[in-house]
C-alpha cells in the first residue's frame, strides 16, 4: 500500500479548516496538518504576487489522490488551488499501520 502527503494552501484558516475537515471526515485523509499562515510569493497571470497563505500536509493513500484532488476543488475558494502528491517512501510501521486504519479502503 502505497501513501501520499499532498500539499494545499489556503488564503485564510477558515477555507483550510473546512477542506481538513471534510477530507477526514469522508475518510479520505488520515490527518492534515494546517501550517500557520506564512506568506507565498508566485507569479500570477503574469504578475509577481505576495499572499499569506495556510498550507495544508494531507495524508492520505496513494489510490485516493484523485478523490482528494475532486474534494479540494469543490471546496477551494482559489480558481487553481495548489494540490500536489508526494509520495511517502518510508515511516513507522506503527504510523503507516494508523494511516491505513484511518482510511477508506
Amino acid at each position: 500500500m502505497s501513501f501520499v502527503i499532498v500539499i494545499n494552501t489556503c488564503p485564510d484558516q477558515k477555507s483550510a479548516r473546512t477542506i481538513a475537515e471534510n477530507l477526514v471526515e469522508a475518510n479520505l485523509a488520515a490527518c492534515v496538518n494546517i501550517m500557520p499562515a506564512g506568506v507565498s510569493v508566485y507569479r500570477w497571470q503574469g504578475k509577481i504576487e505576495t499572499e499569506t497563505e495556510h498550507l495544508l500536509l494531507i495524508k492520505t493513500r496513494e489510490d485516493h489522490y484523485s478523490k482528494v484532488e475532486t474534494m479540494i476543488q469543490k471546496l477551494h475558494p482559489y480558481e487553481l488551488p495548489e494540490i500536489i502528491a508526494v509520495p511517502i517512501t518510508s515511516g513507522s510501521p506503527e504510523y503507516l499501520g494508523w494511516l491505513s486504519q484511518n482510511i477508506n479502503h
